[in-house]
């Protein structure tokens, strides 16, 4: 069984939402269950701050032995900041997915909102835990 912290929000494609400091910027990255289904994460591709995505549009791809996957961006929103460590140990999104294993930060644009998406009793019934 799986790690799903509350207080965070997920999509049903494993990424999670975890408010920081500052009202409106969250922290993105993948679930517990997505990088256990991966496996090995051996490289990840990120975007560069100040770039834009749509809700749901790519913002990213993750390379594990098994498999490469593409990041969706949860919400429409600007990056804020890059998850730099990730650089030389990719490896953090498999120890610590909901720590230092983030990947970017959001800033969601104006009108978007965490509702609709699953907190983590829904995200946990999603994956069947």
């Amino acid at each position: 069984m799986s790690e799903y912290p509350e207080g965070l929000r997920y999509t049903e494609e494993h990424e999670y939402l975890q408010p920081t400091e500052e009202e409106g910027v969250y922290r993105v990255g993948i679930t517990a269950y997505a990088q256990a289904e991966l496996g090995d994460v051996v490289y990840v591709e990120l975007p560069e701050k100040g770039n834009h995505f749509d809700s749901m549009g790519v913002f990213g791809t993750i390379e594990a032995v098994k498999a490469v996957s593409d990041l969706y961006c949860p919400l429409a929103g600007e990056v804020v900041e890059v998850n730099e460590k990730l650089d030389q140990d990719p490896a953090l999104i498999n120890t610590d997915p909901y720590g230092d294993g983030w990947m970017v930060c959001l800033r969601i644009d104006a009108g978007e909102g965490t509702e609709s998406m699953m907190d983590a009793s829904a995200y946990r019934s999603f994956v069947g835990d």
